[in-house]
């Protein structure tokens, strides 16, 4: 019996299938500290103790988007090991903060499949759940990717598509126990913006940018123990390393600081596309539109969803053509909600 793992292929999949991922990760400040020499994230309520007391919580929790890197590098030997691409993701809900100290473990159902017409790829779609070590469920997402066959021949399953929430509503979202913005400081956050000054349409150009370098991202990637062959093996695709999704999230993430600093938990992911591949050298630059705001029960916390746009170049608040298809210059399309002070 062969010793190794090729990871799975599409005819690997079933319906209601569950995965259970390897290994158990105990997350420490090393972890926030290697997340801010990545992304230089500067959002209060991640760097700093005092300032999360101050807000009702214990303390600092991981970054939000580090607990997520954590969890879906686990699953990537099983779901995305032979992986073309990540497609998207819907449904995802932060339940609770993620301390130093805490172990992470993750597994997936796999609730939707769809061989593709050329017969040599297909799509999963996976419900991912990470739970710490109280069996408390942590994060929730479901994220679709392009699989690989490896028998050409084998027969395509019967065709499941999940029927997905195109957006989280308010009362679906999570805030940690003890939360309270009402002695929120808005010099130590950096910006005076709160949720009033918000408006539905309105659009924010985060104005900085940043080029991708290969150390970082391969730096980040084994951070995140992601295996997948597309981000490290170029004999697996010469034409160029694909820059992991998730570290443009981030990157967008801390660019879109700089007017939305006060934007400090994300709480829900409603929808998202990597539209674009990203490549070591692409300068990634990042804007984002107000989508909807709604007022919610915790003391002086408001959401609001926001979509995140990541470019590379290109005038800001460009998407589209007329055809509905993404620019070409358009990385990262990720709609979420966020919890800012009122």
């Amino acid at each position: 019996m062969a010793k190794t793992n090729p990871g799975r292929f599409f005819e690997d999949y079933s319906i209601g299938q569950v995965l259970h991922h390897a290994v158990p990760r105990t997350v420490t400040n090393g972890e926030r500290a290697l997340y801010h020499a990545l992304y230089p994230a500067r959002h209060a309520l991640y760097s700093s103790d005092e300032f999360a007391r101050n807000c009702g919580l214990p303390q600092s929790p991981i970054d939000d988007l580090a607990a997520f890197h954590v969890v879906f590098g686990k699953t990537v030997p099983d779901v995305s090991q032979n992986a073309v691409a990540n497609l998207g993701y819907a449904e995802g809900r932060w339940l609770k903060p993620v301390y130093p100290g805490d172990t992470l473990r993750a597994e997936s159902e796999v609730i939707g499949l769809k061989q593709n017409s050329n017969g040599k790829t297909g799509v999963v779609w996976v419900r991912t759940r990470g739970l710490n070590q109280h069996n408390e469920v942590v994060i929730e997402y479901v994220r679709w990717v392009m699989v690989r066959k490896s028998d050409l021949d084998a027969p395509a399953p019967e065709t499941v598509v999940p029927e997905l929430k195109k957006a989280l509503d308010v009362k679906d979202l999570i805030a940690p126990e003890g939360l309270d913005f009402t002695q929120y400081d808005f010099a130590q956050a950096g910006e005076a913006h709160r949720w009033g000054d918000y408006e539905i349409g309105e659009t924010i150009d985060h104005v900085d940018g940043v080029t991708v370098e290969e150390a970082e991202h391969m730096l980040a990637t084994r951070l995140w123990q992601n295996t997948a062959k597309v981000h490290f093996d170029l004999t697996f695709r010469p034409e160029g390393r694909l820059i992991y999704g998730g570290h443009v999230i981030s990157m967008a993430r801390t660019l879109s600081f700089n007017g939305l600093a006060n934007a400090q938990m994300i709480v829900g992911l409603n929808g998202g596309a990597h539209a674009n591949p990203c490549f070591a050298g692409d300068t990634i630059k990042a804007w984002s539109e107000v989508l909807d705001k709604a007022e919610t029960a915790i003391p002086g916390v408001g959401a609001v969803r926001l979509r995140m746009v990541a470019t590379k170049g290109g005038a800001p608040f460009e998407l589209k053509n007329e055809d509905g298809r993404y620019l070409p210059n358009v990385l990262l399309d990720l709609d979420y909600w966020a919890l800012m002070p009122i």
